[in-house]
């Protein structure tokens, strides 16, 4: 996907993430707790989605059906790519200090990392 997602597309993306294919007024349905967007509106963000290269529609009647067409982890490693790249010349230790410091971590967290950490070093050994 070459152009980003913005903010409010990305809204539209966690909700067809949880469930899909959903149909634009469903969409718009499970986001109305969320902000007070119209159906215009929802319908334009799926459009601008759809040209991205981002989601797949057919049609069903008068009506689109959507679904994703990359999934939440791809999406997230495209962006953590792109955060380490701009904000730390591409190096994951100052991203993952960063978070640490910036949130804190939980004793889970640290578990979880140790974890992570020593699976990739049995992976490279």
């Amino acid at each position: 996907m070459e152009k980003p997602i913005s903010n409010a597309e990305f809204e539209v993306m966690d909700v067809l993430w949880a469930q899909s294919p959903l149909a634009a007024s469903d969409v718009a349905a499970r986001i109305s707790d969320k902000t007070n967007w119209s159906d215009k509106t929802v319908k334009t963000l799926l459009a601008r989605l759809v040209e991205k290269g981002a989601l797949g529609h057919r049609s069903e009647g008068r009506r689109y059906i959507y679904r994703p067409l990359i999934t939440r982890a791809e999406y997230a490693a495209g962006e953590t790519e792109t955060l380490a790249d701009k904000l730390f010349g591409g190096r994951a230790a100052p991203l993952v200090a960063h978070l640490a410091d910036a949130r804190g971590l939980s004793a889970d967290d640290i578990d979880e990392l140790e974890t992570i950490l020593t699976e990739l070093k049995r992976e490279r050994d």
